[in-house]
């Protein structure tokens, strides 16, 4: 796959056979199952759609939108207090082509350090752990002192103030 190719249909079924259709759907009222129904009755009316915006480097507004609901209050989990967006299913299967293609371009092109760990395929906080865990162990038998430090960033991706990531 080139990045600047356009979508595929197996490429769009792919995307939206990936999504839980028991989950809520956002604003425009429709889950995974009932977009994918659609899809498979107008495929070359959704691969125009998803090319348009390909081609265009456009996100339609209406795919921007969603409805927040609030986070639970009474619950004893830390993560729940905090509100949730519910998104357009058709916003969905955009952002996971276009991830696609990013993770492509990135992954043969050798873009990333062999030791980025998150966000890859095939490459977890586990396997982090894993060579964490070896590098200790290789230095501890050769007598070597190893000195680590461990930061939790849950949720700092959230917080990021984006005006000034953008700007460099």
């Amino acid at each position: 796959m080139v990045n600047d190719e356009e979508f595929t249909k197996q490429e769009i079924l792919g995307a939206l056979e990936k999504f839980d259709s028991s989950r809520v759907q956002g604003e425009d009222g429709m889950n995974s199952s009932i977009l994918l129904q659609t899809y498979k009755c107008f495929p070359n009316f959704f691969t125009e759609i998803y090319n348009a915006c390909l081609r265009r480097g456009y996100f339609p507004k209406q795919w921007k939108r969603s409805i927040v609901k609030p986070g639970k209050e009474g619950s004893t989990e830390v993560t729940k207090y905090r509100p949730i967006s519910l998104l357009n299913v058709g916003r969905k299967v955009l952002e996971t082509l276009l991830i696609g293609r990013i993770n492509h371009h990135i992954l043969s092109n050798r873009l990333l350090s062999e030791n980025q760990y998150g966000f890859l395929p095939q490459k977890s906080t586990v396997n982090a752990a894993m060579a964490a865990k070896g590098f200790v162990w290789e230095n501890l038998q050769q007598k070597k002192f190893v000195v680590m430090i461990s930061m939790d960033v849950t949720g700092a991706f959230d917080a990021a103030w984006w005006p000034s990531i953008l700007s460099k």
